[in-house]
């Protein structure tokens, strides 16, 4: 366990000595960005540190509009509403679903924010499970990852064109590890989809990974979204801090520039790692999964700290290496040629 005083960056400070840091979810830098956390300031200054009311109260913020309506427009939806995490996000979509769903299914390495309780595997031993085959007429979910757990690339949902016509399904994506890198703009994969018997799609995120911003969003078409900002545990509890959505309308070029520089981060370290045969790489995604078990050990040897911990949805220990827009080509350097020896 590292117990550091302030957050980390491109590197922290561990037992007085300054090591590179390719860990957490800091996708596009902005943390300890410093025209970032200007605009975040600034918001607290106009909209205060917290609102504790309801979001359906009498009393309306425009912070929320704006914010909300960039995210809409990001996802390619009707709509989106945010949340105070992107676990809530993903428990509240899933509640809403469950009074309509007669199934649900997930993918491999869903994450636990959008389990559904019964869900079912969506394949057994191989093949698409017999019930989305059959001729029985009922709505259904699927739940996935936009990127599943120790993967890199974006999950395959062809075999969705296979389930049985007799099936209204609705398709749930939790794109926290994906909105700002991947899709256009960085909108995540969902409206890039093209999935003609899919009645309904939905994506729901955390807003804390490449925005750096703590709380969720839920975006699909406006009948969904008003579900959602009807349900009792919606309008029960305060919303997302509005400094922090009014800072997602307001930092949109920035984004759109760290994702840039992400992106040129990647191609660089991708010529650098060429033939390593011993890691999971992707050029588009910013995290490498090496196969060696006690990676996190020999790399910190070299004063290299990545994230290493036990995932619960999986039998492995996780060891992450996360590549970000504040890394320099030479934090890349030293990564790799750490990886190669």
């Amino acid at each position: 366990m590292i117990q550091v005083a302030e957050i980390p960056g491109r590197t922290l400070l561990l037992e007085g000595k300054e090591r590179l840091y390719f860990g957490g979810t800091a996708y596009l830098g902005l943390p300890s960005h410093l025209t970032f956390q200007d605009l975040l300031i600034h918001n607290i200054r106009r909209w205060g540190t917290a609102y504790g009311s309801s979001r359906n109260a009498n009393v309306q913020l425009k912070a929320y509009g704006e914010g909300e309506q960039y995210l809409s427009q990001l996802a390619r939806t009707e709509a989106a509403v945010t949340v105070s995490s992107g676990m809530l996000a993903g428990k509240l979509a899933i509640d809403t679903l469950t009074a309509s769903s007669n199934r649900f299914f997930h993918f491999p390495g869903h994450h636990p924010a959008i389990h559904a309780v019964g869900s079912e595997p969506f394949y057994r031993e191989g093949d698409l499970h017999p019930a989305l085959l059959n001729d029985e007429q009922e709505d259904i979910t699927l739940l996935t990852d936009a990127v599943p757990s120790f993967q890199v690339q974006p999950v395959g949902l062809d075999d969705i064109g296979k389930i049985s016509p007799a099936k209204r399904i609705t398709l749930v994506i939790d794109e926290s590890h994906s909105l700002g890198i991947l899709g256009e703009n960085g909108g995540g994969i969902m409206g890039g989809l093209h999935l003609p018997n899919v009645y309904r799609k939905i994506q729901v995120a955390s807003l804390g990974k490449a925005y750096a911003l703590s709380g969720g969003m839920i975006a699909s078409d406006r009948e969904f979204i008003e579900k959602i900002q009807e349900a009792d545990c919606f309008v029960s509890g305060a919303g997302m801090n509005p400094a922090f959505v009014q800072t997602l309308f307001d930092a949109r070029p920035l984004f759109l520039g760290q994702r840039t520089k992400l992106m040129e981060n990647l191609a660089y370290l991708g010529g650098l790692i060429s033939g390593f045969d011993d890691l999971d790489f992707n050029t588009s995604y910013p995290v490498i999964y090496p196969h060696k078990e006690t990676i996190h050990e020999s790399l910190l040897q070299k004063d290299i700290v990545i994230t290493h911990f036990k995932y619960p949805s999986s039998a492995k220990v996780l060891n992450r290496i996360v590549i970000s827009a504040h890394h320099t080509h030479s934090d890349l350097e030293r990564l790799a040629q750490s990886l190669g020896s």
